[in-house]
């Protein structure tokens, strides 16, 4: 046969239109579906059902809630993704769960894979299904049939038509012996020719095209975070290529990084498009989210913070299927930093916070890391003229010192899955600097420089930038537009992300507030107006996202607005 469909969803709807022609019932449609594509997709008898119907998942749920409403209980908390590890086998629905989902399909528990008796009692009323060869018709009328759900326009089958399609056939001549292959996606098609051309040499602008590539991979972790078979040597291997990200996500230029990082993020969502042994399912969940992260934490440094809002959101799903609090609890600690860069400090306090809740009293990471954040978030607070929050922001510093000296090593060596001596004194230090005590944090930010090494760019930029924000504070606005501009413009251009240029405006942008408009601010403002091919650009304004133009004298910056 031609045009062989290589995926579940293809093969499905192509058997339930054969069929839906040949008069078949949803029943005996979803038998199908689930003979044919379980050999090759691992399709369970669950989700048969809803192919055999062809509705998404959002339809069974908005059907489940209505019968619960009809039955006038409170909305239920299924959602698309509890529906989804049902269909993939990783959990099994609760005794209520089960019998609305047999309500739906109007079948018994074991007809959808699970055994035992419904809750109910009482059969779920499945009507009996037209067999596969029906009644002779008039030739030119459709009757409709009388089944477990409405058949329109049913065609008469043709004599000795033979079934559909066989698993050899989906397989096709050339693998018949061998497993299905999944074609390389439109996203990975996209992240490789970005790759080339950065190796090239060549300018690479974010436009629309690059940005949706990444977030439809995204998507598509997501969607296919089930398990696929791997072996164990082979996750071995992902798991330190994800280790080897940490020791280079720094050194290397963010947009070059995220493209070899979602290549194999890309790799990892393909393992995870088929089942595999419940012992491999924990670590491969890990790996799908510290890439998640990392991506998210990317993003950050790209300057678009939906994207990294979206990163996270998908690494706490894989999170949350290994079970792993001190997984979960990193995970959220790293997304603290986006509302710490591009939005409400409020916000940063309330993730910092909510990763100590889920580290608990075990010394870790996030346990050390999750305070020092909450003390940057409460540094910006009193800046902003919140009075309690300075001696918070130093009781914070003062946990998050005693946990961190409690770690390993190997929970200090790692920028990004660990947390270092130099962060830490990056953190204490901006925290001192946010809380106007310029002496101190300058002495701290200076032993910070000096922990760095040359190719930890972004962090060493951002210590250089509090450092100018210390010479402000101290008086010197000229000296810190000096200091600001000389971070930026000492870096290689290629290592200019958003997340250094955005905070070098904050800078000049509170020069203006405190000093007014001079030649100087006007050159500074000009100096970091280049065009900076790793930050995104607002298509509607043409300014970088998050890097707001300078303000006229007639405007000055709001001390809210100071960060």
């Amino acid at each position: 046969m031609s045009d062989t469909p290589r995926r579940e969803t293809d093969a499905a709807r192509r058997i339930r239109a054969h069929g839906l022609a040949r008069g078949r019932g949803a029943v005996d449609i979803a038998h199908d579906i689930h003979e044919q594509c379980g050999p090759l997709f691992g399709t369970s008898r669950v989700k048969a059902h809803r192919l055999a119907h062809g509705v998404a998942l959002s339809d069974i749920v908005a059907q489940v809630r209505a019968l619960y409403e009809v039955d006038g209980k409170p909305v239920p908390k299924l959602g698309e993704t509890l529906l989804s590890a049902y269909e993939s086998g990783y959990k099994r629905p609760g005794p209520e769960y089960l019998h609305y989902l047999c309500a739906v399909y109007r079948v018994e528990p074991d007809v959808l894979g699970f055994q035992g008796p419904c809750i109910c009692g009482r059969g779920h009323g499945t009507r009996p299904s037209v067999a596969a060869v029906p009644q002779q018709r008039t030739p030119d009328r459709h009757a409709t049939h009388e089944t477990d759900g409405p058949l329109v326009g049913s065609i008469m089958p043709r004599a000795q038509e033979r079934p559909w399609v066989t698993v050899n056939d989906l397989r096709g001549p050339d693998r018949a012996e061998g497993p299905l292959s999944i074609d390389v996606g439109e996203e990975d098609i996209v992240l490789r020719r970005t790759l080339l051309q950065l190796l090239a040499g060549a300018g690479v602008a974010v436009d629309g095209q690059f940005l949706g590539a990444v977030d439809g991979l995204r998507r598509k972790m997501d969607d296919t975070l089930v398990g696929a078979t791997v072996s164990p040597t082979m996750l071995d291997q992902w798991e330190e290529t994800t280790y080897g990200y940490g020791q280079q996500y720094q050194a290397t230029p963010s947009l070059r990084m995220l493209c070899d990082v979602l290549l194999d993020f890309s790799e990892v969502r393909r393992m995870c498009d088929k089942r595999q042994p419940v012992e491999l399912q924990e670590r491969l969940c890990r790996i799908a989210a510290q890439l998640s992260g990392l991506s998210g934490l990317i993003m950050i440094n790209l300057g678009d913070h939906r994207l990294a809002r979206s990163f996270f959101r998908t690494a706490r799903t894989a999170a949350d299927e290994t079970g792993d609090r001190q997984l979960r609890a990193w995970v959220t600690v790293r997304e603290a930093l986006v509302p710490m860069y591009y939005g409400d400090p409020r916000e940063a306090l309330h993730l910092a916070r909510k990763a100590q809740d889920l580290a608990g009293r075990t010394p870790g990471v996030a346990a050390a890391m999750a305070p020092a954040v909450e003390a940057r978030a409460l540094g910006m607070l009193a800046m902003r003229g919140r009075g309690d929050a300075a001696p918070s922001a130093r009781r914070a510093l003062v946990r998050g010192r005693a946990v961190f000296d409690q770690l390993s090593k190997t929970d200090t060596g790692d920028l990004v899955f660990g947390f270092t001596d130099r962060q830490m004194a990056f953190y204490e230090g901006d925290t001192f600097t946010n809380l106007g005590d310029h002496k101190h944090g300058d002495e701290v930010l200076s032993h910070a420089l000096t922990l760095y090494a040359p190719t930890d760019r972004v962090d060493l930029t951002l210590v250089r930038l509090d450092r100018a924000t210390c010479k402000l504070h101290a008086g010197h606005p000229d000296a810190a537009l000096t200091a600001g501009q000389e971070a930026i413009l000492e870096l290689p251009p290629d290592h200019r992300s958003d997340i250094l240029v955005h905070r070098a405006r904050q800078i000049g942008a509170a020069v203006v507030a405190k000093h007014g408009t001079s030649p100087r601010t006007k050159e500074f403002f000009e100096a970091l107006a280049g065009p900076w091919v790793t930050s995104p650009t607002d298509e509607r304004s043409g300014h970088l996202w998050g890097a707001d133009p300078p303000r006229s004298p007639e405007r000055p910056v709001p001390p809210a607005e100071q960060v």
